[in-house]
C-alpha cells in the first residue's frame, strides 16, 4: 500500500489506474540530484503534452515517508500535475523486483512505466541499461 500525505490514506495503486491511462514512475530517493534535477521535472514539465496524448494520472512513488514526498512535490511544482505516494517500506519496489538495499533503507530502482486500465503497457527500467534518459517524460511520451 501507498500512502499520500494528502490523509494518511493507504492507497492502492489498482484503484489509481482503474479504467485509466496513466504514467507509473519511481524514483531511488526524494531531494536527491538526479530525481530533483532530471526525472521528476521532466514530469512536471512535460505534463500537458502527456495530458494531450491520453495520460490521465501521473504517480511518482519513492521510498520516502509521505511527508518528505509531499514536501518534494511541492518543491518540484508537481500539485496538481502528478501524485505523490510513500513506498516507505518498498512494498511496491519489492513486487516488481526493482529494490535495492541500500543499508538502514530499501530503495526502489528508477523506472517509468505506462499503465492502462492496471495492466503495464511498457516498463523502462534505468538499471537495465538505458541510463536515466529511458525514464523520463520524453521517453514515456511515445509509449502512451
Amino acid at each position: 500500500m501507498l500512502t499520500p500525505l494528502s490523509r494518511l490514506l493507504q492507497v492502492k495503486l489498482r484503484d489509481v489506474f482503474a479504467g485509466k491511462k496513466g504514467i507509473l514512475l519511481a524514483v531511488p530517493g526524494a531531494f536527491t540530484p538526479g530525481c530533483s534535477k532530471s526525472h521528476l521535472p521532466s514530469y512536471v514539465a512535460d505534463f500537458e503534452k502527456l495530458k494531450a496524448k491520453g495520460c490521465e494520472v501521473i504517480v511518482c512513488t519513492a521510498t520516502n515517508d509521505a511527508y518528505v514526498m509531499y514536501a518534494w512535490g511541492k518543491d518540484q511544482g508537481a500539485t496538481g500535475k502528478v501524485l505523490m505516494l510513500s513506498d516507505k517500506d518498498a512494498e511496491l519496489a519489492k513486487a516488481l523486483g526493482v529494490s535495492k538495499d541500500g543499508g538502514a533503507i530499501v530503495r526502489s530502482g528508477r523506472y517509468s512505466a505506462v499503465v492502462e486500465n492496471n495492466v503495464l503497457k511498457s516498463f523502462n527500467l534505468a538499471d537495465a541499461g538505458g541510463g536515466m534518459e529511458c525514464t523520463l517524460a520524453s521517453a514515456v511520451e511515445s509509449q502512451l
